[in-house]
Order: C-alpha cells, then sequence, then structure tokens
C-alpha cells in the first residue's frame, strides 16, 4: 500500500497525489541544476537564474513523469481498467492501477504507451528549442526536457521487470507461453539481473574516484532488485493461493460484543483482560458493525466511558465482506490493495467467520511447510 500522499487533484478523474519523498529530490534535482548543470552550459547567467531555472527544471521533470504516467494510464482505461491513482515520489511517478492487464496484447500496449508518450514530449521540446532560442533561460529548459525525457525513455526501455521494457519483455513472454504468472517470474528474474548489473557498475565507479555517480546508480540498482524480488514473491503467494477458498483460511472464532458496550468496558474486560482486537458488533442477533483496535484508538481516552462500540464502529452498510467459496487469493490482493486488515465473511447477512491478514499468512506458512 502507498504512503499518505500531497493530494494535487484529479486528471482525466484520476486522482494524482505527491509522496513526501518528492520533496528530498526536488531539493537535489534544483541544487544541482544551479550549481553544475546550468553554470557548466550558460557560464553568463546570474547565480539567481541558475537557481529559478533549475528549479523550473526539477518541477517540469515531474510533469513530464506524470504525463508519462498519464498515458500508461488512458490506454489502461481503454482496457478497462481503473486507475486507483498517480503518485510522485522520490524516483519519479507511478500509476496503480486496480488489476492485472486482461491479456499480453493489453500488457504491451499498456507498458509501450508511457515511452511512446515521453518520445512525443521529447520531440515537441526539441521542435520549441528555435523558438525559445532567443530567450536562453527558457531555451537551456527545453534544451533539457527534451534530453532527460529521451532518457527516460532510454531508461524504462531496458527490460527488466518492473520497468516499462521489461512490462513489454514479460507481454512478449506472456504471449508465447499462454502464462501470466511465469512470464512474470521470468520477465522479474531479468529483472534482478539487470538490478545486480546497475549494482557492480556503481561500486566500479566508487573505486574509479566516482563516488556520487557511483552511489546513485547503487541506489536506484537495490531499488530494482527489491521491486523484482516483490513481484517475485507476489507471484509465489499467488500460485500458492490459487485454487483455495476464503473458508480454507478464514477463522471461525470470533468475539462478538453487544452495541451499547462502551470502550472502557470493552478496553478493559476484552483488549486487556484477553487480548482481542477484533470485534464483530451485533445489535441483538443482527451484524450491525466491525470495530477494530484503529477505531478505539482514535478516540480520545477520557472518552472511552461515555462512547458506546456503535458510534465508533465501521458499520455494516460500509464493511467490505467476503463470501465464504470466494477466491483466497483475489480476496487478499484486495485487502493489501486496499489497506484493508479483515474482512467479514457472510453469505445472507450471517457471519460465517473473519478472514485477517495473519489468517492468510499462517495459511501460507502452512502451505509452504507441508506443501499444497
Amino acid at each position: 500500500m502507498m504512503r499518505k500522499t500531497i493530494p494535487l487533484g484529479r486528471i482525466l478523474g484520476i486522482p494524482v497525489g505527491l509522496d513526501y519523498s518528492w520533496f528530498l529530490i526536488f531539493i537535489l534535482l534544483t541544487w544541482s541544476f544551479a550549481v553544475s548543470y546550468y553554470p557548466q552550459e550558460f557560464a553568463d547567467w546570474s547565480g539567481v537564474t541558475c537557481w529559478i531555472v533549475g528549479a523550473a527544471t526539477a518541477i517540469m521533470l515531474f510533469v513530464s513523469v506524470l504525463i508519462h504516467e498519464l498515458g500508461h494510464s488512458v490506454i489502461a482505461m481503454r482496457y478497462k481498467i481503473a486507475i486507483r491513482n498517480i503518485t510522485l515520489f522520490l524516483f519519479g511517478g507511478v500509476a496503480q492501477i486496480a488489476s492485472e492487464p486482461p491479456s499480453a496484447v493489453a500488457e504491451f500496449w499498456i507498458a509501450i504507451a508511457g515511452p511512446i508518450t515521453s518520445s512525443l514530449l521529447a520531440a515537441a521540446f526539441y521542435l520549441f528549442e528555435p523558438l525559445a532560442a532567443t530567450f536562453t533561460p527558457l531555451l537551456g529548459l527545453v534544451k533539457y526536457l527534451a534530453y532527460i525525457n529521451l532518457a527516460l525513455v532510454a531508461f524504462n526501455l531496458i527490460p527488466g521487470f518492473p520497468l516499462d521494457g521489461g512490462r513489454v519483455f514479460r507481454a512478449v513472454v506472456w504471449g508465447m507461453t499462454g502464462n501470466m504468472r511465469k512470464a512474470t517470474v521470468v520477465a522479474a528474474g531479468v529483472g534482478r539481473f539487470i538490478a545486480f548489473l546497475f549494482i557492480v557498475f556503481g561500486v566500479w565507479q566508487i573505486l574509479t574516484g566516482n563516488v556520487g555517480d557511483g552511489l546513485w546508480v547503487i541506489f536506484i540498482g537495490w531499488f530494482l532488485e527489491n521491486a523484482a524480488s516483490a513481484q517475485v514473491q507476489q507471484q509465489v503467494v499467488q500460485g500458492l493461493l490459487a485454487g483455495h477458498k476464503v473458508s480454507d483460511a478464514m477463522s471461525r472464532t470470533f468475539t462478538e460484543i453487544p452495541s451499547s458496550v462502551t470502550l472502557q468496558q470493552l478496553v478493559d474486560h476484552q483488549i486487556l483482560a484477553e487480548g482481542r482486537r477484533t470485534f464483530v458488533v451485533k445489535r441483538y442477533e443482527e451484524v450491525v458493525g466491525l470495530l477494530t483496535l484503529h477505531r478505539v484508538r482514535e478516540v480520545p481516552r477520557e472518552q472511552w466511558p461515555a462512547t458506546t462500540v456503535e458510534q465508533v464502529m465501521i458499520p455494516s452498510a460500509r464493511m467490505r465482506t467476503a463470501r465464504p467459496d470466494d477466491e483466497l487469493e483475489e480476496c487478499f490482493s484486495a485487502m493489501n490493495r486496499d489497506g484493508v486488515n479483515q474482512l467479514p465473511v457472510m453469505v445472507n447477512g450471517q457471519l460465517f467467520g473473519l478472514l485477517s491478514r495473519e489468517d492468510v499468512i499462517s495459511f501460507i506458512h502452512t502451505l509452504q511447510e507441508f506443501g499444497r
């Protein structure tokens, strides 16, 4: 799950946010442009001009990244795939899609849309250069943006998952084998190999005296290796859970509490005394909500004696639920994607159990230990 972001608004109906790590890279990029790149390229510029154009370049670089991600998003939406959000962060940006592409062809076009969009941006900035020639700060800005968008294309077309080139490679393997999970494992393996090459190259740069660039390349390699490893692990988990139902992993024992219980009574007699963490709230025999420790913590301690669980629970109308015969892998993926820690398992308003992350993780460990 993505960390909390600063909302910037919506584009094409897609929420766009700014991760807090963006501010770090913005400051570093502005500083680099202002004290290194622009003074070397335009020696007659004043220090103030270098800093202003440096900041503008850093902002426009992330605007270019945003447009790149919108390229992916537009094609994904044409394939009826929802886009949850686009987040700009330390390493650029990422569009969070709600589901995997339905086919290898869809994966190919969604993946290649980003590099095509960046290529068009590079061409547009290049064609604009003659018009900006009379105002050197604008010329410097558009020249760099033409260059960096081409560099963005080249970097993203490296055939290592999860880069765009790796997704294109996955689409090709997927089309040849007809197996998306196998294609993902192969593409992620190639991605890890490329990540290690980055790390080795970075170490070599450090040993030859280029410490700054070497550390940056190692950092990129580390990031790519972690992302590729996460994809491999995800495919392993999906393979283990495939074919299993929610009823295989859910807990059939759960704590029911009346809706009239106060938070103070709940904490004293259930949470502290018995270590309970999740509660099904009932009014008479009807399930009316779900209460978690997180909801309890949101209420100031001095208000616990006068606050009932019904006042702070997640009401049944807003509860996300599962059915016993739902696919376990799909439910677990949805829980991870949406930041949900537990799902009531219900049929026709009747509660059969609770499915928590801990339940699924324990079930995965059992499958790994004893086989399927």
